[in-house]
């Protein structure tokens, strides 16, 4: 039985597709990506995000972004949303002509992490994304914000809860109606990540923040733990363990998404998400990258299988 304390039922953000692979080497073709999502909403998933419309400059594989929302849009699973990343206003007149409903925002709690990802200040973000959340209010178009950095950045050590708490409250304000806790290089602990959600939970409901939780120390279940405590009921996950940080030396994926449903259906919260086919879906796109899943439950439920086919 679930214990009271903790949420009955958590929504997971897929963001394998777009954080996931968005930095890999490889060029990922689009029959792949497309097909992963599907798989992704096979298993359950019901918010898939699906790519990023950023220069192909700068990120190279999101290039055929238009080509991916749009196929994927035109057979959409029942249920699903699939969200897309909105850098500026550009990306998101380039996003709603193919057709999105959703997109995110993408700001830093650290000035000098604002700088390397997005060559400016944290003030200056939060300007380039108030033409997009009225474009998209005046659009019907709902937006998510992401906070990059938020117990811990490579440049500048730990960040303090109330820079995460300021820019949490200038997003709301701006009309996000969610907003995603990134400890991008992974350094936080249940510690660092309850004192963070302490300080934003004052300027924002708890029931519209999300943890997005890299796994370089391997703390990203304890931080999901720790976060559930405190009533946050959204994360955000990436199969496989897709996924990275370009600007943190070391920095592994996202928790993944095998991972986070373990954990959570073992302390009985609902996620409506099926692990046999999440971890065939996990296996599917690692084979496609030419490696094993990252994911510790994938591999184990992939041996397990193996053990058992061998025995029989």
């Amino acid at each position: 039985m679930t214990t009271s304390r903790f949420p009955s039922r958590v929504r997971i953000v897929e963001v394998g597709p777009r954080d996931g692979l968005q930095n890999e080497k490889q060029v990922v073709p689009a029959d792949v990506k497309v097909e992963l999502i599907r798989r992704l909403a096979d298993a359950g998933l019901q918010t898939i995000e699906a790519t990023s419309f950023v220069s192909p400059k700068w990120v190279p594989q999101m290039g055929d972004n238009t080509e991916v929302l749009t196929r994927v849009l035109a057979q959409p699973a029942p249920g699903v949303d699939y969200p897309v990343l909105t850098p500026n206003l550009k990306g998101f007149e380039a996003a709603l002509a193919a057709g999105a409903k959703e997109v995110a925002v993408f700001g830093a709690a650290s000035e000098s992490f604002s700088q390397k990802n997005i060559n400016c200040s944290i003030a200056e973000s939060l300007t380039r994304f108030r033409p997009v959340t009225e474009a998209a209010r005046a659009a019907g178009v709902k937006v998510r914000g992401y906070i990059s950095c938020v117990v811990g950045c490579p440049y500048e050590g730990a960040v303090p809860p109330h820079k995460v708490a300021e820019v949490a409250a200038t997003l709301l304000e701006m009309g996000c109606y969610e907003i995603s806790l990134g400890d991008t290089i992974g350094t936080g602990n249940p510690a660092s990540v309850r004192r963070m959600l302490e300080a934003v939970a004052k300027v924002v409901p708890v029931q519209q923040l999300a943890g997005h939780y890299h796994d370089t120390y391997g703390m990203a279940a304890a931080n999901v733990a720790a976060s559930l405590e405190l009533g946050v009921a959204v994360f955000d996950a990436s199969v496989g363990g897709l996924g990275g940080c370009p600007y943190a030396a070391g920095a592994s994926g996202n928790v993944a998404t095998e991972d986070l449903v373990w954990l959570l259906h073992g302390m009985g919260i609902a996620t409506g998400i099926d692990l046999d086919r999440l971890v065939d879906t996990a296996a599917w796109i690692s084979a496609q990258l030419g490696r094993e899943p990252a994911s510790r439950v994938a591999r184990a439920v992939l041996a397990k299988r193996a053990q058992a086919a061998c025995a029989n």
